[in-house]
């Protein structure tokens, strides 16, 4: 992996983090280190980071074929894995165009496996911090039209933000700037589970940018405005599971939702 000085390998980084729990392998040994504490506190952590993935395929999908959305801002995208958003969103419309975020110098390096779109649509990266709107608003007007409705992705990125009103503030500011049209996917852990809650404690200890767990209410104002699609703001497995689905457990790690912006 690459030398970039920006890139600090003696604390964990969420983005190399779920990296490692998703099985890539641009992480490090603090990575995995902090990696293999969440799973020894909480073993279905590794879960957790796949049924995120999930929503998002399936949240992309039910935007592009039902929604009518064709651009995307990525927000916290982290690295590259196994359908990323404008893999999913370019397989059905081809001319989708998709703005991918994220802080970690590391995405960057790997840019060029999310850069890798459609000759009819078009993906661009830009490294910049959640807590950054003005920066992320103006580099993602580049490349998406601000007048047409934007599919805006925000995954496991508000428990980047410690305190409460900056995250929902924050998250108002970004879907203020969308047209009507526009819909918010968002998912988060919750914190309902005693274990996931110890897990993520033990990883924040080290972490450099630690994770806030909140409760599915303290979540579900991030949708006040916005029209919530059915079946609402849920736990992850349950947001529209396709046909045949095995039963998923009553127990709640993260909640996520989609909402269209009237």
């Amino acid at each position: 992996m690459d030398a970039d000085p920006r890139i600090d390998r003696t604390k964990p980084h969420s983005a190399r983090v779920w990296n490692y729990l998703l099985g890539g392998q641009d992480n490090y040994d603090v990575d995995r280190e902090a990696g293999d504490t969440l799973l020894r506190v909480f073993p279905d952590f590794a879960q957790v980071a796949t049924l995120q993935r999930e929503f998002l395929r399936r949240a992309v999908t039910y935007l592009v074929t039902e929604a009518g959305i064709r651009q995307f801002l990525d927000i916290g995208s982290g690295l590259p894995t196994a359908d990323n958003t404008h893999e999913v969103a370019q397989r059905l419309a081809p001319e989708s165009r998709v703005v991918y975020v994220d802080n970690d110098p590391l995405v960057l390096v790997h840019a060029r496996a999310l850069l890798a779109g459609t000759p009819q649509g078009r993906t661009a990266y830009v490294e910049a911090d959640v807590r950054d709107p003005g920066t992320i608003l103006a580099a993602a007007a580049e490349t998406l039209d601000f007048s047409r409705p934007i599919g805006l992705m925000m995954l496991s990125i508000a428990g980047q933000i410690p305190d409460d009103d900056l995250a929902a503030n924050l998250v108002r500011r970004y879907v203020a700037a969308l047209p009507p049209g526009s819909h918010l996917a968002l998912s988060d852990g919750a914190d309902v589970n005693p274990s996931l809650v110890a897990a993520v404690s033990s990883y924040n200890e080290r972490a450099a940018f630690p994770y806030t767990l909140r409760s599915p209410e303290r979540l579900a104002v991030h949708f006040e405005g916005l029209e919530l699609v059915d079946p609402g703001v849920v736990s992850t497995p349950l947001w529209r599971p396709p046909a045949g689905a095995p039963p998923q457990p009553a127990v709640i790690n993260a909640v996520c939702g989609v909402g269209r912006k009237p």
